[in-house]
Order: structure tokens, then C-alpha cells, then sequence
């Protein structure tokens, strides 16, 4: 899936993780290494580690 659909599936599956959760993502889209960290930037989540492909997201506390 491309980059759009990709963060909006990931808004979609942080939203069923508590606060503080972590969340693993695998993205092969070429495009995720600059747009998970500028998601994670703008959303106020935190990405605790990204070796294209895969990512670790910490969902922002409420």
C-alpha cells in the first residue's frame, strides 16, 4: 500500500493501543523512511527505532 493509506491504517491501529503501547510496524513502500518520522513528528507519537522496513512506534499518552 502507498504512504497514504499506510498512515491512515496506522492512525486507525494506534487508536486501539493504550497510551505508552508500542506498536511494530513493517512498511516496504520506499517512501515510509521519510513519511513515518514526519507522521510521528506531527501526530506527537513517538518512533522509538526505524530500520527500513521495520519501525517501532510508541503511542503519545492522552
Amino acid at each position: 500500500m502507498g504512504c497514504g493509506e499506510l498512515v491512515v491504517q496506522l492512525k486507525l491501529r494506534l487508536r486501539d493501543i493504550e497510551p505508552g503501547g508500542m506498536f511494530h510496524l513493517v512498511a516496504s513502500d520506499p517512501g515510509a523512511r521519510e513519511d513515518i518520522p514526519a507522521w510521528c513528528r506531527l501526530t506527537g507519537n513517538t518512533l522509538v527505532a526505524a530500520d527500513h522496513p521495520t519501525y517501532l512506534i510508541e503511542r503519545r499518552s492522552e
